[in-house]
């Protein structure tokens, strides 16, 4: 489905985040567009409204999506992330594995257990949704969210495990810490991570 949102932008329904990523490759192409912004269950395209009509933008997005031929893969690049589970580094996972009705040893041996598809990077510059949490693992955000969550944090809230970037404000529950470095504005590429990875987390 596709839905105006803005004077100069449209949002087309994705069906996962795959998709979504697979299809914005497929729209950048063209060059038709200021921006093609995947998310985990839409793609936002902007057109530039002072040399395009939205009447022509939009027939130029169905034209595409008709030729877009989705082909599933699980062949992203793999990253494996080290993490210190628990204590100060992981506040919220006691309480956490005993909502849940585990042990500590468990809930690490869980999420360790494979590997994870990296959705979207947003709500806060370089913060990655991980998709593919099992479902003995899903835990509704905190009620309260904390005011600073620091850099380098491993959390998780419903079906997704959640790395910031960068510190900032939180709700979700946070579970351990690495040291790598998931921004450094130094590099190449200041986000190391970006949809369409997998990640492997592994117990320090």
């Amino acid at each position: 489905m596709l839905t105006r949102i803005a004077d100069d932008q449209f949002s087309i329904d994705a069906e996962s985040a795959p998709f979504a990523q697979a299809l914005a490759d497929h729209l950048r192409v063209s060059g038709a567009w200021l921006d093609v912004v995947p998310g985990i269950n839409s793609v936002v395209v902007q057109f530039d409204a002072g040399r395009t009509k939205a009447d022509d933008a939009e027939r130029l997005i169905d034209v595409a999506y008709a030729d877009f031929e989705y082909r599933p893969t699980d062949d992203g690049p793999l990253i494996e992330i080290p993490v210190r589970y628990g204590g100060e580094d992981g506040p919220d996972l006691e309480p956490l594995c005993a909502d849940l009705g585990i042990s500590k040893t468990e809930f690490i041996e869980q999420h360790t257990g494979q590997a994870y598809p990296v959705e979207m990077v947003g709500f806060t510059p370089g913060f990655a949704f991980i998709g593919g949490l099992p479902t003995s693992l899903h835990a509704p955000r905190r009620s309260a969210p904390r005011q600073q969550v620091p850099a380098g944090s491993v959390a998780v809230a419903d079906s997704r495990t959640g790395l910031y970037a960068l510190a900032s404000p939180g709700g979700w529950n946070l579970v351990g810490r690495t040291d790598m470095t998931l921004f450094d504005p130094h590099g190449e590429d200041p986000f190391p991570i970006s949809p369409g990875m997998r990640v492997r987390f592994v117990a320090r």
